[in-house]
């Protein structure tokens, strides 16, 4: 026996040969090839193909997996007292105040309709010409900056000898985007609604006055707003039950809108918000059309300058061909899973929008104007590129 040291542990012909390797690289891949030595065809295909294919698979449809498992992770909210509502063009307000167990005034409350405008012209066109009838003043307030810190053009400025009909009870203001990057949305949105707030005073509202909380394409049906502002007994804040559209009158998507609401407004208490504020909500009380533009690039803007511009995970959904596409089937702007609580209704709601061919009951002005605005009215899904 020799003196030297002596190892009688039995050693790999592959991972032996490592010790003669002399470069780094080589060294390495013996290495690798050491511990891959033991592993089988399966495994192999366990570790280079499932895996990334996983992996990949995620980063595509994390969000759609986030949504589907909604229901597991998150309650759905506490359900409205929903008001029923009637109406008929022949039936006194009387009558209409008492059905609803209300009692009829001796004369109608003053209404303030206030809003954040970006660049929806058509539709506030709409909203503006059906609710002209009962709005004192109309309070509008916009930015030269999107929530997401974007510059953009004061577009009711420039457009506003379109609006001469309102002139008289308009009062409008302009507020300077903070243009802060990487901010959270919300905290501009949140910024500009308390400026409204001020605008909504400078308009002179006064306590008892109905001020109607929306955005622009959440529209009150005029009838609706007729019945609150005679009635005496209206809960002092009550939310507006909308028919929800998606690009057009043509795709009914369901009558869940609720975030509309009107306040009886008292001084230093009312706050311009967006959220739910009471457990009230009135049945069939107008309308939201959402994304309802006329032009590619409005779909392309609003994409890009609204609270949820995280949904543009992939910059081909802002393709103009791809948008066009999508709302012609009636499809989702961002390949989203339906905003849902419970697992039955995003799977009833998976898949396209089905079409409706029913033009009954829109605003009255969409109708008289069919011509101007046939892409809001069924059959017309087709946009202006311009």
């Amino acid at each position: 026996m020799s003196d030297g040291y002596y190892n009688s542990k039995k050693t790999d012909d592959i991972c032996e040969e490592v010790c003669g390797q002399a470069s780094r690289a080589a060294l390495t891949m013996s290495r690798l090839r050491c511990m891959l030595r033991g592993f089988d065809i399966k495994t192999y295909i366990f570790l280079f193909v499932v895996i990334p294919v996983f992996i990949f698979g995620i980063f595509l449809h994390g969000q759609k997996i986030t949504y589907f498992l909604r229901p597991i992770w998150e309650s759905p909210p506490k359900p409205f007292h929903e008001i029923p509502h009637y109406y008929h063009e022949n039936v006194t307000m009387e009558t209409l105040c008492s059905l609803h167990g209300w009692k009829i005034r001796e004369s109608p409350r003053r209404v303030f309709d206030a809003v954040l405008f970006s660049n929806e012209i058509d539709i506030l066109k709409l909203r503006w010409n059906e609710l002209y009838p009962y709005i004192t003043q109309f309070v509008l307030l916009e930015s030269n900056s999107t929530f997401t810190g974007l510059p953009k053009p004061l577009i009711f400025a420039s457009n506003r000898l379109e609006f001469k009909f309102i002139e008289p009870r308009l009062t409008y203001g302009m507020i300077g985007g903070r243009f802060k990057k990487g901010e959270n949305p919300f905290v501009e949105e949140a910024y500009q609604r308390v400026a409204l707030d001020q605008l909504i005073r400078i308009a002179g509202i006064e306590d008892d006055d109905l001020l109607i909380m929306s955005d622009v394409d959440e529209i009150p049906s005029a009838h609706s707003i007729n019945l609150l502002r005679w009635c005496d007994g209206v809960p002092p804040i009550i939310h507006l039950q909308l028919r929800n559209y998606l690009y057009s009158f043509e795709y009914h998507v369901d009558n869940k809108s609720w975030r509309a609401s009107v306040h009886r407004y008292k001084t230093g208490k009312t706050r311009y918000a967006h959220y739910r504020q009471a457990d009230v909500v009135l049945s069939d009380a107008g309308w939201h059309c959402s994304f309802c533009f006329r032009h590619i690039r409005e779909f392309i803007f609003k994409m890009k300058a609204y609270s949820h511009t995280d949904r543009v995970r992939f910059s081909h959904y802002l393709n103009p061909k791809r948008i066009q596409d999508v709302i012609c089937r009636g499809a989702d702007l961002f390949d989203m899973i339906p905003e849902e609580y419970t697992f039955k209704e995003i799977i009833g709601k998976m898949g396209p929008i089905p079409h409706s061919y029913s033009a009954v009951h829109l605003p009255a002005y969409l109708l008289n104007n069919a011509e101007e605005y046939k892409y809001l009215l069924p059959g017309n899904c087709k946009r202006e590129s311009g």
